[in-house]
């Protein structure tokens, strides 16, 4: 199925851990009509632009003819959790360099006296400092000194450096020793890959900072190299446009931005869906929503309050029971992940106690019953043997479901415990399900947030199979599965705005005068704004900016954001952004002070369209939901017991069909589970609605 080359195409592409998906769009300016297509394939580590290719191939979508082409990666992350960056050299502020490995003292297995720091991603031999010093204020105490920079240049040549990072104390607050070190060290080693501390973060937190800029340094070789043969490898096949690039903020930039400074790439896939998630709910009517994604390999989840992605910049990787983990001070997300999703594979440890996940079977060798080698349970085996997943149209019918590997896999978990294989199956879903309710606990009801008064909107190719389950656990009184679930990131990927964040530390007590210098700052970082967008070809017009003010009261550590209203900033203002803050730290924390409010610093968001999708409502020809109807078979719903259900093609559902549970909706890529007692309307995109019993 080729798409006509004279209509507009829009293609996005999501590179995940186990497969990598299409959403493509095809409008005929014609008639206004549109057609999506929508594939999977498998992802190709390490070489995985070589996916991309592919999943454009089976979507029938010709490379010359698309318009606009968008694209999310796992590359990033990937790199920094399996260590395949490059080998990095350090240049620190002198009597700085052992920041990195000093680190934080929040260590989370606090009792245990044999803790061990996480080892820092640059040995302290590669760790250098040159001498010079800014204040917090940006005012320079002691003047840079670059004499020993060309001893240090060549130290890092014989250790094989790949890549240099620059991180020098208060630089968040003025750059200028930054900016000319950068400069000599491209001058004395242009082939090298460098990048400095306020490229990335103008915030403080000097340990947080210096740990970004190194990441960011030890995966930028590898990124630049995956984004060159990306765009080879779409060259050579007649794309002539310029890709954007999915970012961690939930928005898209120029490949040719995204390359200078890839660590904003680090959660590209999942911030893609959330913002997906957040358009489809202000779509509906749901702008309070959890979203969740559960994917091959994880299971992520986010909570969007009036329609709004929450972003922040304290993100960390590898942080567990056992692990302070690593910063990334970038605009990421608010996600949680864990290492639950249909290929996560069930053990018995040692105690006799059943574990899902994190280790995942991945697409190669899969699930026991991809019949491709794999002999561990996976999620995806408990629920094929269960009944719910169709054994006879596995994958879409594009596999064989090897039903006898899947359930010498699960009976080899069930020998461990004592149990036969059908309630090996049952005790995977439930400790699955339960994984994820504590996911979703820890992105509402931890931060205070009641999960009965939000919707939850559940996708990815396991989202529909566990989303009715984790609802009933939670009080969530309805479940939206959206019309293709199972590429829902890359959908969400066609709704996104070009869009950068930008932050300023900037200390100022919240009392009368103080607002002449918030606005000079915002104004700063929208001047800036508007001239880097410039450079991508975006006029000023085309700008938007939401205002975020970082707010703490006096003598605390950390800050609370707070949204701030369109305007200029007076001293008139004041007491609104006060009473702001009280009630936005009184919902996260449970109760207010009376003490002094200190402004922190500013995040400044500019967007601007490029082209994206708005949607519209699909035609019904009044059928009914039998039309729909497939068969019935029995489904063990691991909790309530087995009940005949309703099987539905959900290519055939229409808007305004209505029908109960138990039931199960079935297209290629994805399967939704409907429980007993849940009631299914079809809303007018399509989108499934299940309510759920009081």
């Amino acid at each position: 199925m080729l798409l006509m080359p004279n209509n507009t195409i829009r293609v996005a592409t999501d590179v995940g851990g186990t497969f990598t998906d299409l959403v493509c769009f095809e409008i005929d300016h014609s008639t206004g009509e549109s057609r999506v297509i929508v594939a999977k394939s498998d992802t190709t580590s390490p070489n995985f632009e070589r996916g991309l290719l592919n999943v454009l191939a089976k979507g029938g979508v010709d490379p010359s003819s698309v318009d606009f082409l968008a694209h999310g990666t796992t590359v990033v992350i990937n790199a920094l959790t399996e260590r395949k960056g490059v080998k990095v050299g350090l240049i620190a502020t002198q009597g700085f360099r052992d920041t990195l490995e000093i680190a934080r003292g929040n260590r989370p297995d606090f009792f245990n006296l044999h803790y061990r720091k996480p080892i820092p991603f640059v040995p302290r031999y590669l760790r250098r400092e040159l001498p010079g010093r800014m204040s917090y204020k940006g005012v320079e105490l002691k003047p840079l000194d670059l004499s020993g920079l060309p001893a240090i240049i060549d130290d890092f040549k014989a250790e094989e450096v790949k890549a240099v990072a620059i991180c020098f104390l208060h630089s968040y607050a003025n750059p200028i020793h930054e900016q000319t070190t950068l400069v000599e060290v491209q001058n004395l080693w242009p082939e090298v890959s460098v990048v400095s501390s306020h490229q990335v973060t103008r915030e403080w937190r000097e340990y947080e900072r210096t740990n970004t800029v190194v990441m960011s340094a030890y995966v930028q070789p590898a990124t630049e190299r995956y984004l060159s043969r990306l765009l080879a490898g779409l060259r050579e096949k007649g794309f002539s446009k310029s890709p954007y690039i999915m970012q961690s903020n939930c928005g898209v930039d120029s490949l040719g931005s995204v390359a200078k400074i890839p660590i904003t790439m680090v959660e590209s896939g999942p911030a893609s869906g959330f913002w997906g998630a957040a358009e489809l709910g202000k779509l509906i009517g749901e702008p309070d929503v959890l979203a969740l994604d559960i994917g091959g390999t994880t299971a992520k989840c986010s909570l969007i309050e009036n329609g709004e992605v929450k972003i922040k910049t304290d993100y960390w990787i590898e942080r567990d029971r056992t692990s302070a983990g690593y910063p990334i001070m970038v605009p990421v997300v608010d996600l949680v992940e864990i290492g639950n999703g249909g290929g996560s594979i069930a053990s018995v440890d040692g105690f006799g106690k059943m574990r899902v996940g994190p280790q995942s079977a991945g697409a190669v060798p899969g699930p026991a019953a991809y019949g491709r080698g794999g002999s561990q349970a996976t999620t995806t085996d408990a629920n094929l043997w269960l009944g719910r997943i169709n054994k006879d149209n596995f994958c879409g019918g594009e596999v064989v479901a090897d039903m006898a590997a899947a359930k010498a896999a699960i009976d080899a978990v069930g020998q461990k415990l004592g149990v036969d294989a059908d309630e090996a199956a049952r005790g995977i879903i439930r400790i699955a399900n339960n994984n994820m309710v504590n996911a979703l606990k820890l992105v509402s009801l931890n931060r205070g947030h009641d999960p009965r008064e939000f919707t939850l909107i559940a996708f990815g190719g396991g989202g529909g199979m566990h989303a009715v389950a984790l609802a009933a656990e939670l009080g969530v009184r309805k479940v939206v599965v959206p019309v293709g679930a199972s590429v829902f990131s890359a959908w969400g990927m066609m709704m996104s705005d070009l869009r950068r964040d930008y932050f300023v530390t900037r200390l100022f007590d919240l009392k009368r005068g103080a607002a002449a210098g918030i606005e000079q700052v915002f104004t700063e970082a929208e001047e800036r704004s508007r001239s880097e967008f410039a450079i991508e070809g975006i006029e000023a017009c085309r700008i938007e900016f939401l205002r975020y003010g970082k707010f703490r009261y006096q003598n605390q550590e950390h800050t609370t954001e707070v949204l701030l209203a369109a305007g200029r900033i007076t001293d008139e203002r004041l007491a609104e952004i006060e009473a702001s803050f009280h009630e936005t730290y009184e919902r996260e924390y449970t109760y207010r002070l009376d003490a002094p409010i200190e402004a922190v610093g500013i995040h400044l968001v500019a967007s601007a369209e490029v082209g994206k999708l708005t949607m519209k409502k699909c035609d019904s020809t009044g059928a009914e939901p039998e039309t729909a109807l497939k068969g019935h078979r029995d489904v063990d719903y691991a909790i309530e017991g087995i009940d005949r259900a309703a099987i539905y093609d959900r290519g055939k559902l229409e808007p305004g069909m209505t029908f109960s549970g138990p039931a199960i909706i079935e297209d290629p890529s994805s399967t939704v589970v409907v429980h007993p007692g849940n009631r299914v309307e079809i809303d007018g995109y399509g989108n499934i609605h299940i309510y759920l019993a009081a």
